[in-house]
């Protein structure tokens, strides 16, 4: 019996371990295996990300500027350009207004020009298409136009940076009859507004248009010819000059830039405008509140250097004044002959 004993407890000393425990013990390490490979290429797959991707955060988004708070009609009007000749820095999401002025010679948008540009922020670059080369073709005109109206065209005039309105001043004789298709288009798709500045008497401009024609050659200011003058001084010794008026061809000669200006205002008609007298700025100062208005600027009280060179009554600036007189009686311009104002 105790034989029997001590083999038993023989036999139960070299048992071995359950195979569950094996299994069990096996499974543990290979759960931790996987953890540690899962999170191995896990620090892989992120720093091979950043490695590919570390130019695209060097890049800084630029949101683009937001409109302000306009009518949707007056969206298309707004802009936000890009010079490339510098920087528009804190006015880079200013907005600003296309403008463009469109008269005849000697019809005081020289006046008016400078009126505008006495503004802060209005930017008014004069007959830039008096250059030809600017007009040869359409081409040409779009590509000064987009020079223009991305404030890369330097003058006296420009403001740069903060500027609110730019535009430039366009006679009707300087490519803008000739190619008015194209041009209706272009400030159509690029939101150009129009300000169109006339003359009613046209023979008080005809009569501007000889004498200053006269002082190119004559030179009357000490041999030096001024289109416009700072000085009544300078005013009167121009005015001193009296055109003698061909009789014959006048009524002719006055149906014609009639003609002209009725055709302007007909092909552009379809664009955004303001019609302007010379003569109704003038009598009503306050025809320059409606012209901010229009271009969407703060209201400033605008003032000018320039001094008017031909005052009084008609009749004592003209040579020949009873042809003249005689010429237009009777005649669709005979309203021309009155005083239409007073200097």
């Amino acid at each position: 019996m105790a034989e029997d004993l001590c083999l038993f407890n023989k036999d139960s000393l070299i048992l071995k371990p359950p195979k569950k425990s094996i299994l069990l013990l096996r499974m543990v390490v290979l759960i931790f295996s996987m953890v540690c490979g899962v999170y191995i290429f896990s620090v892989c797959l992120r720093q091979i990300s950043v490695q590919s991707t570390g130019q695209l955060f060097s890049v800084q988004v630029v949101r683009p500027c937001e409109p302000p708070n306009v009518e949707p009609s007056e969206k298309p009007f707004v802009h936000y350009p890009k010079p490339k000749t510098f920087s528009r820095a804190e006015c880079t999401c200013h907005p600003v207004r296309y403008f463009a002025i469109l008269s005849t010679q000697r019809s005081g948008s020289g006046w008016f020009e400078t009126l505008l540009n006495s503004h802060i922020n209005i930017s008014s670059n004069g007959e830039i298409f008096s250059v030809k080369p600017r007009r040869t073709n359409a081409s040409t005109i779009v590509e000064t136009l987009d020079k223009l109206y991305n404030l890369d065209f330097f003058t006296s005039a420009s403001k740069n940076e903060c500027t609110a309105a730019v535009g430039l001043k366009w006679m009707l004789n300087q490519g803008l009859m000739q190619h008015h298709e194209e041009i209706v288009e272009y400030f159509k798709s690029r939101g150009v507004s129009i300000i169109f500045l006339f003359r009613r008497n046209l023979l008080r401009r005809m009569i501007s248009i000889l004498a200053n024609s006269y002082d190119q050659n004559a030179k009357l200011l000490n041999g030096t010819h001024k289109s416009h003058v700072h000085s009544h001084h300078e005013a009167e010794i121009l005015a001193r000059y009296k055109p003698t008026i061909n009789a014959t061809t006048l009524i002719p000669n006055l149906r014609q830039v009639d003609e002209m200006v009725t055709k302007a205002l007909e092909y552009f008609k379809s664009i955004r405008h303001i019609l302007l007298y010379y003569e109704d700025i003038i009598k009503n100062p306050s025809k320059l509140r409606e012209v901010q208005d229009f271009l969407r600027v703060p209201q400033m009280d605008l003032n000018s250097r320039q001094v008017k060179i031909h005052k009084g009554s008609l009749s004592s600036q003209v040579e020949n004044w009873v042809e003249i007189e005689k010429a237009l009686k009777g005649s669709p311009y005979e309203s021309f002959l009155q005083e239409d104002y007073k200097m």
